[in-house]
């Protein structure tokens, strides 16, 4: 019987090497590279701001000269809780797709949230550029930040108050960019194209030379409580306001939310509140405004708002905004409580209807 001699293998360390690191390179260029390997794209913020104050103002001038060729074609989109009809014009789809697919060819991969779609066919080709510098934006903001693309979000509202719009009443309307950072407003452009004014702050970094910094205390009348309102979307604010103070209080319509917030930021009224449901590209670019200048701007309940993109679009616990940090806990306890008062009120009728 024979035996046979043990047979030793000699691994070669250097062509195991030869054949991982080919079957690596042919999985890469089936596959493409993992992501972990990938370097995310980071954004630098002062120039997402530049972008946003010129796209909010190609969208406002779009609204402008719509307007002026008496092109508005206002219909209603659908109804709101209230009854009021949603319109829809000729100027917020044009302001939309000029904001809209502005953003979409500098920053293809950042989320644009925006009350309006569009699925007309776009050639980007036709989209002429906006600038990513300014001198103003220069002269104030001396510093820069760069941040992940995956934590960016913008919201915008190609055209506040259309319903005003339509009405001829151009004061009240707007166009609006808000740039978010993990759901907390950082960077409001507000375009006023009828006065040709444009509001922007960057909260933390410096806002523009028209947006004064003012005393907190200043012009706030705490003797008449001015609350400036909704002309269209009133709901029951006015028994709750003089639930909250009595006959000691001036209720103000207007339209537009980006408008009202720019009067609470001038000091012209106390306080702007809305207890019915709002949409978020409605107040986000004021809530940034507000936050860069010391003001507050939270649901009824005290809570700041989340602008996330993957959450609804919908307030629906009511607004609150003031310049003054002790006036907002002030109202927000009187106001607060009397709404959350009135709603629960109105709930007990219907159920015993």
């Amino acid at each position: 019987m024979s035996s046979m001699a043990p047979v030793n293998v000699r691994v070669n360390p250097i062509g195991i090497l030869v054949f991982v690191g080919g079957l690596t390179v042919a999985l890469f260029y089936l596959f493409g590279m993992p992501d972990l390997f990938r370097r995310e794209q980071r954004i630098s913020m002062k120039e997402l701001l530049t972008v946003s104050i010129g796209l909010a103002q190609r969208g406002g001038l779009q609204v402008k000269e719509i307007h002026s060729k008496h092109k508005v074609d206002g219909s209603s989109k659908g109804k709101t809780k209230e009854g009021a009809d949603e319109m829809l014009t000729n100027g917020d789809l044009e302001s939309h797709r000029a904001i809209f697919y502005g953003f979409s060819k500098i920053y293809p991969s950042i989320k644009v949230v925006s009350e309006e779609h569009d699925n007309k066919p776009v050639d980007f080709n036709q989209i002429s550029a906006v600038a990513t510098k300014s001198e103003e934006v220069d002269e104030i903001i001396k510093s820069d930040q760069s941040i992940p693309v995956s934590r960016i979000a913008i919201w915008i509202d190609p055209l506040d108050a259309t319903q005003e719009y339509t009405e001829s009443l151009t004061q009240y309307v707007t166009t609006m960019v808000c740039v978010v950072v993990d759901g907390e407003p950082k960077i409001g452009v507000i375009y006023v194209p009828f006065q040709d004014e444009t509001i922007w702050a960057w909260d933390g970094y410096g806002h523009s030379k028209n947006l004064k910094q003012r005393d907190s205390t200043e012009k706030l009348n705490t003797q008449k409580h001015s609350i400036i309102v909704s002309r269209s979307h009133q709901g029951d604010i006015e028994a709750v306001a003089k639930g909250a103070f009595g006959d000691n209080v001036e209720i103000i319509t207007a339209g537009g939310a980006g408008y009202k917030t720019l009067e609470v930021i001038k000091g012209s009224v106390n306080a702007y509140t809305h207890i019915t449901l709002i949409k978020k590209w409605d107040i986000c670019a004021g809530n940034a405004i507000l936050n860069a200048v010391g003001g507050k701007m939270t649901t009824l309940d005290g809570d700041f708002i989340d602008y996330s993109p993957n959450l609804s679009n919908k307030n629906e616990r009511g607004l609150l905004a003031t310049i003054n940090s002790k006036l907002h806990y002030d109202y927000l306890d009187k106001l607060g409580g009397k709404a959350k008062e009135v709603m629960e009120a109105k709930l007990q009728v219907k159920s015993h209807r």
